[in-house]
């Protein structure tokens, strides 16, 4: 594997407030939220902890007090208002201002990711030297995900949040999962090129990948079949089928 000596950290991103999930006397934030007794965070950080807990940052928002509480010893980057992933990974990167290795980048709200597929991902990444590397699968369960672009040879050419998807990307079945690895001096060189001009008024995470390759730089791809695995929590209902799967397990 090239490169597998190169230091590895991750950031979480966990500082959601998790609005649709809000219920009657529950403003948990989004992460603490329960499924078969653990936070949803838990399940994430227990398929990481290859990673040392020093060397992952929390991007906590929301109540993050309840999350450092629950969560003692984990470096965290504070998100101080709620203007998308981009924005996110900006206030982490402000905690790593000269870091240089691979960068992990996860949703604390996904339980159902495995470790086997983290590493699976990081090993590609090394393997081909990429300045990122993004998850992406297929899964027959229906999720309004960004597509994934590909140009004619095959490689990665763009996302498409499902939104803003002609009819035929909606055809497309290689979804986003929402999980990177960066190289972390790459990412940071393009950060400050985010911009909020979309319906959201966010900073997408999703254009990083296409100013990297804009630049020149090798964007690769990590396409498994991920099933539940792709599954994030977003509302009551979710919560619910998440607690199912688990209990099955």
């Amino acid at each position: 594997m090239k490169n597998s000596t190169r230091p590895l950290k991750a950031v979480v991103l966990a500082a959601g407030k998790g609005t649709r999930l809000r219920t009657e006397g529950c403003d948990l934030p989004k992460v603490m939220r329960l499924a078969a007794g653990r936070p949803l965070l838990h399940y994430v950080l227990s398929a990481i902890d290859f990673i040392p807990r020093e060397d992952i940052v929390l991007v906590v928002g929301y109540k993050k007090e309840q999350v450092t509480a629950g969560f003692p010893g984990y470096p965290y980057a504070e998100q101080t208002r709620q203007l998308g992933t981009g924005h996110a990974v900006m206030a982490a990167c402000r905690t790593l201002p000269d870091y240089d290795g691979d960068l992990l980048v996860c949703c604390g709200d996904m339980p159902f990711i495995r470790r086997e597929t983290y590493l699976s991902l990081i090993n590609k990444h090394r393997e081909t030297g990429a300045a990122c590397t993004i998850l992406t699968g297929t899964s027959s369960i229906d999720l309004p995900y960004g597509r994934i672009i590909r140009d004619s040879e095959g490689k990665f050419a763009g996302i498409v949040e499902d939104r803003d998807c002609t009819p035929e990307q909606k055809r497309i079945t290689e979804l986003n999962s929402s999980v990177y690895i960066f190289d972390a001096a790459a990412l940071r060189s393009v950060l400050s090129d985010l911009r909020r001009d979309n319906a959201q008024g966010e900073y997408y995470l999703t254009d990083a990948p296409a100013l990297m390759l804009a630049r020149g730089l090798n964007v690769d791809i990590c396409r498994r079949e991920l099933g539940y695995e792709i599954i994030g929590v977003n509302t009551p209902e979710q919560l619910s089928q998440v607690e199912s799967l688990l209990r099955e397990q």
